[in-house]
C-alpha cells in the first residue's frame, strides 16, 4: 500500500463517523499530511517545518501558482474562485474527488439534513454545468443526487430567476412538503429586490442555507439583517436558517449549529461547527501562532481532505472561537495581515 493510500484511508475514517471526536488522531494525521505534501511541493516545502504545528500555506498562493502533489495531466478537476480578473482568483486541482465527496456529504448529512434523508431542493445557484470551475456548484450539483427527493434550480445564466423561483416557493406550499433552499448570500439578496411583497410560509421543517460573500457584487447586505429578512419572507425561524463556510482553497465545509442545536434542545450561540477531519484556529496575525479562546485572529484552517494539495492553509479572515466552534467575521482590514504576507513570499521563494 502507498503511503498515499494508507493517508486517504485514514482520512476516509475520520469523515466516515462526523459526530465522533478523535482530535489528537486528527492532529497526528494533519502532521503527516503536511509532512508528505511539503516532500512533493515546492512552495510549501519552503515553509516545511518538523512538529506537531506545521506551517500554513496562505491562500494568496492559490492564486498565483498550481499547489498539488501530482502531475497536471493527472488533473480530475479545477476548482476557481470567484472574482473579476484570473489575478485574483485562487485554482484547487484534484486528482480525485473521492475525499471531497465524502466530506461533503458527511458534513451536510450531519449539520444540514440531520432529520431527513431526502427532501425538496430549490437552488438559488448555478448548475455545474453552467459553472463548472465552481465548487459550490459542484457540491449543491451533488446534494441533488444525495439529498434531493426532487429539485428545481432557480438561476440560469448569472441571474435569479425570480418567476421560476416564486413557483417553486408556491408549489412546495401548496404541496405542504418541506423545502431546502440553498444558495448564495447575493442570491437571497437580490431575491429581497425581485420578490418585492411577495410573502409565504414554508411547511414545517423548511431549512435555508446560505453561502458566500459579495465578492465582485453590487448588492451587499449585512448578515444578520438578511438573516432577518429570510426568515421574515419565507416564514422560517432562524435556527433553521444555516449559514455555511467554504473556500476554494479546501476540501471541507463548516456549517452553523442553530439546527442540530434547535432538534438536539441545546441552546448555544450561533457559531461554526468544525469536522473532526478538521482543525480551525484564530492565530496571530504576525506571528501566526494560536491566539486565546474567544481572542480574534486571523482563521487558520487545517482540512485533512485537502491530501493532494495542502492540508494546512492559513485565510485572511478573522475569527475568533466560541465554546466548541468558530466565529468568522469577515476578512481582516487593510492590508494582508503581516504573518500571512510573509509565508507567502517565502512560499514563493521571494527574498
Amino acid at each position: 500500500m502507498s503511503v498515499r493510500t494508507e493517508l486517504e484511508r485514514r482520512v476516509e475514517a475520520l469523515i466516515a463517523d462526523p459526530g465522533a471526536r478523535k482530535d489528537a488522531v486528527r492532529d497526528q494525521l494533519i502532521a503527516e499530511v503536511a509532512k508528505w505534501q511539503a516532500a512533493r511541493i515546492p512552495e510549501y516545502g519552503r515553509l516545511h517545518r518538523h512538529g506537531a504545528w506545521p506551517p500554513a500555506l496562505p491562500t494568496d498562493v492559490f492564486r498565483v501558482r498550481r499547489i498539488a502533489s501530482h502531475s497536471p495531466e493527472e488533473d480530475v478537476r479545477v476548482f476557481r474562485s470567484s472574482g473579476t480578473t484570473s489575478s485574483d482568483r485562487s485554482t484547487h486541482v484534484f486528482r480525485d474527488l473521492r475525499l471531497y465527496d465524502a466530506a461533503a456529504r458527511a458534513a451536510a448529512k450531519h449539520m444540514l439534513f440531520p432529520d431527513v434523508e431526502r427532501m425538496r431542493l430549490v437552488l438559488l445557484a448555478p448548475h455545474e454545468d453552467e459553472a463548472p470551475h465552481s465548487s459550490l456548484s459542484y457540491m449543491l450539483t451533488r446534494f441533488t443526487e444525495w439529498f434531493g427527493a426532487e429539485h428545481t434550480w432557480v438561476w440560469d445564466d448569472d441571474v435569479l430567476d425570480i418567476d421560476r423561483f416564486e413557483t417553486a416557493l408556491a408549489e412546495a406550499v401548496a404541496d405542504g412538503q418541506a423545502v431546502a433552499l440553498l444558495g448564495t448570500s447575493f442570491a437571497f439578496a437580490h431575491a429581497e429586490d425581485g420578490l418585492g411583497k411577495v410573502r409565504v410560509a414554508l411547511p414545517p421543517g423548511s431549512r435555508i442555507m446560505q453561502t458566500g460573500g459579495y465578492k465582485g457584487r453590487s448588492r451587499e447586505v449585512e448578515p444578520a439583517g438578511l438573516r432577518r429578512a429570510m426568515g421574515a419572507r419565507y416564514g422560517v425561524a432562524k435556527p433553521w436558517i444555516i449559514a455555511e463556510y467554504g473556500m476554494t482553497e479546501l476540501s471541507s465545509q463548516l456549517y452553523e449549529t442553530t439546527l442540530r442545536d434547535e432538534l438536539e434542545g441545546a441552546s448555544s450561540p450561533r457559531r461554526l461547527w468544525v469536522p473532526p477531519w478538521v482543525r480551525a484556529t484564530p492565530v496571530d496575525p504576525d506571528t501566526l501562532e494560536p491566539v486565546e479562546s474567544g481572542t480574534h485572529g486571523v482563521l487558520r484552517i487545517d482540512d485533512c481532505a485537502n491530501l493532494d494539495s495542502v492540508c494546512c492553509i492559513q485565510t485572511a479572515d478573522l475569527a475568533r472561537r466560541i465554546e466548541d466552534g468558530i466565529v468568522v467575521e469577515g476578512r481582516a482590514p487593510g492590508a494582508v495581515p503581516r504573518g500571512c504576507s510573509l509565508a507567502a513570499d517565502q512560499a514563493l521563494g521571494v527574498s
